[in-house]
């Protein structure tokens, strides 16, 4: 009996414990993928909607670009604030509440009469689905070591291209769905595409669990081991790095990230929000609009799969987050210079292609120098400042649209900016490498170095 007792509390194998967390991947990311295709449908799919609901509403590109921004200016607001509040209440009641919260207002959307109602609902819509992605990329901290959790976070970025795959089609049918129930065609899309958030808010309550610590699909020798493992790293990340809200709120590395992250997110939700009008502007009707947006995500996600596991497999993340963002920016220049519909559709999809290789390999640099409430405060900080960025983007093409009655000034206005982030990176050098970070002091940007 206590040779049986001491060996079952013997550590897992190293082939064991490779085994148990790709169980926990398939445990866990499937649900979590959806619960972010969602996510982003929820906040794009206005996109599609402004197709008829710009006239319904009177809304010039300006107003249309500024009310699809202030979503990502309500996130920037209540961003930390809500991931503070996940590490107290625990992922699994809320992310319930932010999916709950942001499906019911998304529905309400659909009912706005003007441009400041829209105004007012759009900005709701991000202060309710606030912390919901750097809570993700939290909840990962509490399940993956590194390598695995680099792998979760590409595959979780996976949901923006399948997010635009399913919902760009789906999107176009339910455009041609008029009067259902009393709803104008735009009204039924975003009630529609809205109901599976509440629903999946629901369930999240009953297949998330906080941590392994909790996870009754685990044996006590598997939770002890991968408990003790994630501690274990998070000590060394700890006493390199710090852990602390200061670390990250004085960290020169976690600003700079979020003004990369800025760049890019400009560059993704501007083009993203535009797409369906951009691709109008070229004379096709709504179902082929749909049908055509998904092109660039498709070859995207095949892009993004392929550039993270190249990432994974050196040791160096500057050249491809580097390297991803400038292609996205001569991407933007090819399709401001081309008249040419099929040139400039090639030309917006390499950028989209690209943007999406930034993001899978930027975001597995954080969690390489940020644990504990420093991955709160950081991962949240990161991604707020950088949904600035999704304010700026919609808002800067619609303003330049107006004024120049054409797409071509604003792919130039969004490449500059993309370049920018090119610069930062290359400032920055390799956030991921293991050194002491210096407070930001009276200079601004102490402790940032070259490579």
């Amino acid at each position: 009996m206590n040779q049986t007792s001491t060996g079952a509390q013997a550590p897992l194998t190293d082939a064991e414990g490779e085994q148990l967390l790709r169980r926990a991947l398939w445990r866990i990311l499937p649900f979590i993928f959806a619960c972010y295709v969602v996510s982003y449908l929820d906040r794009t799919n206005v996109g599609f909607a402004a197709l008829s609901m710009n006239q319904d509403l009177g809304l010039t590109a300006t107003m249309f670009g500024w009310a699809a921004g202030l979503f990502f200016f309500g996130y920037f607001l209540f961003e930390v604030p809500s991931n503070l509040l996940l590490q107290r209440f625990g992922a699994r009641v809320w992310i319930a509440r932010i999916m709950i919260s942001w499906g019911l207002i998304s529905m309400a959307t659909a009912f706005a009469t003007g441009p400041v109602s829209f105004s007012i609902l759009r900005f709701l819509l991000g202060v309710a689905e606030a912390g919901f992605t750097p809570g993700v990329y939290l909840y990962f901290t509490y399940w993956f070591p590194g390598k695995w959790r680099a792998k979760a976070t590409a595959a979780f970025l996976l949901g923006i291209p399948t997010a635009n795959i399913i919902g760009s089609p789906l999107s176009g049918l339910l455009l041609d769905v008029h009067d259902f129930m009393g709803l104008r065609n735009w009204q039924f899309l975003l009630v529609a595409e809205a109901l599976p958030a509440v629903l999946l808010g629901i369930l999240c309550l009953f297949v998330l669990v906080d941590t392994p610590a909790k996870a009754r699909w685990l044996s006590t020798r598997e939770r002890t081991w991968l408990t003790e493992r994630l501690a274990r790293e998070q000590r060394e990340i700890g006493s390199t790095h710090g852990s602390t809200l200061r670390h990250a709120f004085t960290n020169s590395k976690v600003f700079m990230l979020a003004a990369i992250n800025f760049c890019g997110i400009v560059g993704s939700v501007g083009i993203g929000i535009w797409m369906p009008q951009i691709i109008k502007s070229l004379g096709m009707q709504n179902t082929t609009v749909g049908l055509v947006a998904t092109i660039p995500y498709v070859l995207g996600a095949v892009a993004m799969t392929l550039w993270a596991r190249q990432a994974n497999r050196s040791a160096q993340r500057l050249p491809y987050v580097a390297g991803a963002l400038a292609l996205a920016a001569l991407g933007l220049v090819g399709a401001a210079l081309s008249a040419d519909p099929l040139l400039r559709m090639t030309c917006i999809s390499v950028t989209v292609a690209s943007i999406l290789s930034f993001q899978a390999t930027f975001w597995a640099i954080p969690s390489t120098f940020l644990t504990g409430r420093a991955a709160a405060g950081g991962l949240a900080l990161i991604v707020s400042i950088g949904n600035l960025g999704g304010f700026v983007g919609p808002f800067a093409i619609g303003l330049v649209k107006d004024a120049t009655q054409s797409f071509s000034g604003p792919f130039y206005v969004v490449a500059s900016v993309l370049a920018l982030g090119v610069a930062l990176m290359l400032w920055l050098g390799d956030p991921s490498r293991r050194e002491p970070v210096k407070p930001l002091g009276a200079t601004g940007l102490e402790g940032v170095g070259r490579t």
